[in-house]
């Protein structure tokens, strides 16, 4: 475990969606690339992490529902949270979502430098998470833009956001949120404060 606190817990969360062609192009090699990692097996869903509860600073939890990870150690890690709300998805609705989630696994194994994904269910005010750790932060927040267009899809305006921080891997975060070392005022949604 490093002992080196990150340069910066500020990732580019309202830089925006990159520009359409953009990202949908990323978004098209992603899933060749995905379905050819799907195909050979280097994609696994332990089930470790399933069940248990993540705190985060701003007094809401959400429950992992599914965990996906490639075998690739990271060389530059990086947590990587990003939020959202479904539009029009309520009670039994969010049932529905987390099954039909399992599609969209082409839309992110196959970016690169994914390593790993907890899936979150909806919290207390609907917002879904996923709590990531990629190789790279500016990969990571590529990422991040690249999928901005396809929740848009199904988001409620003006609640997509994402966060990186750079030089933490994210099972060290999970196991002591110190880590982090940011500025109180700036903890907020993404910033995870323990797990059940």
């Amino acid at each position: 475990m490093s002992t080196d606190k990150p340069k910066s817990t500020l990732g580019g969360s309202r830089a925006g969606p990159l520009p359409a062609a953009t990202a949908w192009r990323a978004v098209a090699r992603c899933v060749v690339d995905s379905a050819r990692m799907l195909a050979t097996g280097v994609v696994h869903w332990p089930r470790g992490n399933v069940g248990r509860r993540l705190r985060f600073a701003d007094g809401t939890t959400g429950a992992v529902y599914r965990e996906t990870v490639v075998a690739v150690p990271p060389v530059e890690p990086c947590l990587l949270v990003v939020s959202f709300r479904l539009r029009r998805v309520r009670g039994r609705g969010h049932v529905l979502f987390r099954w039909e989630s399992w599609l969209n696994t082409p839309l992110f194994v196959g970016f690169p430098g994914f390593v790993s994904k907890l899936w979150l269910a909806a919290d207390e005010r609907g917002r879904y998470r996923g709590v990531y750790e990629w190789d790279g932060a500016d990969l990571a927040e590529h990422y991040a833009r690249s999928l901005w267009r396809v929740l848009a899809l199904v988001s409620e305006p003006g609640s997509i956001d994402f966060k990186v921080v750079p030089g933490l891997h994210r099972d060290e975060v999970l196991a002591d949120p110190g880590l982090l070392d940011a500025d109180p005022s700036t903890l907020d949604w993404w910033c995870p404060v323990g797990m059940s």
